[in-house]
């Protein structure tokens, strides 16, 4: 699905995308206000090549996306989720009491091009990740994570050619009091890889 950049200059503040009655939430935990970051050792391993399934921390999956330029076979892994506060999700919307309960989930995950063709406009990669927070998926917050400290913006990268790796990231409003955090990545019909990451 092609991109219009500018939709992306539309608002101030995110855009909340998916109703937040679908990921519940809990207004317990509001007295944090440091951010934290979920991160496991990185460990080298082959690439997971069947469709779905759970991978262990520094595995990565080889998906296939279907790019305006051709289909392109990527090297996937989640590398970190970084879990914000509920005084900042409420920051990041338009009605603060959207947030109540909630914080901003930010997944952080590497895409390497292994085949196809050179991509000539943004990847599209990034579209299928999502964050599922004790088994159920966060809210999509669009723009959140745009300037995000390592993450990079598929509209800036001019090219991505095989051997090339990028980190593409996507926001999520997750409870705030969530005790396990999930990144999924699939292809178009295909069953997820999940990656799992303690809150905390």
């Amino acid at each position: 699905m092609p991109h219009h950049p500018a939709l992306r200059l539309a608002a101030p503040v995110a855009v909340l995308a998916l109703t937040l009655s679908a990921c519940g939430g809990s207004d317990d935990d509001t007295s944090t206000d440091s951010k934290k970051t979920t991160q496991p050792e990185a460990t080298a391993s082959p690439s997971k090549e069947s469709s779905g399934g759970e991978l262990a921390t520094g595995e990565s999956a080889a998906g296939k996306v279907k790019e305006e330029d051709g289909t392109v076979t990527y090297d996937i892994t989640a590398a970190k989720v970084d879990l914000g506060t509920e005084a900042e999700a409420a920051k990041l919307v338009q009605d603060p009491a959207d947030a109540k309960g909630m914080a901003l989930a930010v997944a952080h995950v590497k895409f390497t091009h292994k085949a196809g063709p050179a991509l000539t406009t943004e990847s599209d990669a990034g579209d299928a990740t999502t964050i599922w927070a004790d088994g159920r998926r966060g809210a999509l917050l669009i723009g959140a994570s745009d300037d995000a400290p390592g993450c990079e913006d598929p509209y800036d990268v001019e090219s991505f050619k095989t051997g090339d790796s990028h980190v593409f990231c996507e926001s999520y409003l997750v409870p705030s009091n969530a005790k396990s955090l999930e990144v999924h990545w699939a292809e178009e019909d295909g069953e997820p890889y999940i990656w799992k990451f303690p809150s905390q």
